[in-house]
């Protein structure tokens, strides 16, 4: 692999990780971006001609930090800014209960309460996960130009308000939950399912995305949340060994070999999921709920074997406190497996606000593909096509349009 392939692999698995270092150190995401690209710049200068550090992640790190001062001093000789330049240098020690990650540091400070949670959950991703304006715009379904606005926004707001960059108090974390775990399941969505690109899981993301929340239930061992994010992470995550084929073409949850799912990760969500229902007797928990559904799905023998009424009896339950289009057009999908194509499709063209959600359309096409409705289920598929997905999914929409009859 050369020394460009080294820098793209170590931006895609660890990139986030400098990031969130250098935005501790220097307490500003603008400053702590460009440092980090400049940094990279280096690195594709000097690697292959110096050959690669045994340590990049410290090189990249190291060098960005060392840009971040330079910046620093020459931004103006004032006093105080001399003083910020030399405190990255010797930072002042921190204390011993400060829970030492500082990709979970940056979580807590982008769902800072002084934010609102759909800024929030946007900056942590767009910074954290490394994912583009148009990504995170996608990922929450609104339009890019929005989502530019929403982030710029919300990066003043951090440096007017001087938000520290810090894992709180105990007491301020329940107040901060709600964001944090959305964040740290939309990572998880985009590692699982990538919105764009050549490929349809992003490997490293997902494993992110499932340490953060293991993180994060140490920090709140007791919370339903947590435990239920964690167990939906694992669940979903199991099933990755079977989602390609040999030739990295997505393979369908029917059509998947189930030897190749993670026994191990299916026993511990599994387990988790029981803890959680456990204490969310009385009020269902979102991520509880959905990991109830995962291991419906993880724990049947077949897809045959699926308990469907159990499955849209959980979804049910969803809806009861998360009400959204897309979780509708889900339970329509497992309706169309219980009772027939034509019971989906009403449901699913009973939904509002999913226009430009180019699995509405997919689903729409898929259930008029299997009632005969040829030239619907073309019409379908072609507007699913031109609303954007990753390569593998779209080539996957495009074989199931050659085989419509004609």
């Amino acid at each position: 692999m050369g020394a460009g392939d080294t820098v793209a692999r170590l931006l895609r698995e660890e990139g986030a990780c400098v990031l969130a270092t250098l935005i501790r150190v220097t307490g500003d995401i603008d400053l702590a971006q460009d440092a980090v690209q400049d940094a990279v710049v280096r690195a594709l200068e000097r690697w292959p001609r110096d050959g690669v550090p045994d340590n990049p992640r410290a090189w990249l790190t190291v060098t960005a930090k060392r840009r971040a001062i330079d910046v620093i001093r020459r931004e103006a000789r004032r006093a105080d800014k001399e003083a910020e330049a030399v405190s990255l240098l010797d930072p002042v020690p921190e204390p011993a209960e400060v829970v030492r990650d500082d990709l979970l540091r940056l979580v807590f400070t982008c769902c800072h309460p002084a934010l609102s949670t759909e800024a929030q959950v946007a900056i942590a991703l767009r910074t954290l996960g490394g994912l583009s304006t148009a990504e995170v715009a996608r990922g929450l379904m609104v339009p890019e130009a929005t989502m530019a606005k929403r982030l710029t926004r919300a990066k003043q707001k951090i440096a007017q308000a001087r938000i520290p960059y810090r894992v709180p108090a105990a007491e301020e974390l329940p107040g901060r939950l709600k964001g944090v775990a959305a964040t740290i399941y939309l990572i998880f969505n985009e590692g699982y399912a990538a919105g764009a690109g050549e490929h349809l899981v992003r490997v490293a993301l997902s494993a992110q995305a499932i340490r953060l929340a293991r993180l994060l239930a140490g920090l709140m061992p007791d919370e339903p949340t947590v435990l239920g994010l964690l167990a939906l992470l694992l669940l979903n995550d199991a099933r990755r060994g079977a989602r390609l084929d040999d030739r990295g073409r997505p393979v369908l949850l029917p059509d998947q070999d189930r030897t190749r799912w993670d026994a191990a990760a299916i026993k511990e969500g599994v387990e988790l999921v029981g803890t959680a229902l456990r204490r969310t007797p009385d009020r269902p928990d979102p991520y509880v709920v959905q990991a109830a559904i995962a291991a419906c799905h993880a724990l049947a023998p077949s897809y045959a074997d699926t308990d469907w009424d159990a499955v849209i009896s959980w979804y049910d339950v969803l809806l009861t406190v998360q009400d959204t289009p897309v979780i509708r057009l889900n339970r329509a999908v497992a309706v169309a497996e219980r009772d027939g194509p034509e019971a989906g499709l009403a449901l699913a063209e009973d939904i509002g606000d999913l226009t430009a959600y180019p699995w509405w359309h997919a689903t729409r096409a898929e259930l008029l593909h299997r009632m005969g409705r040829a030239s619907e289920a073309r019409a379908a598929y072609e507007q699913a096509l031109t609303l954007g997905m990753n390569d593998p999914q779209s080539e996957h929409l495009r074989r199931r349009l050659t085989e419509l009859p004609t």
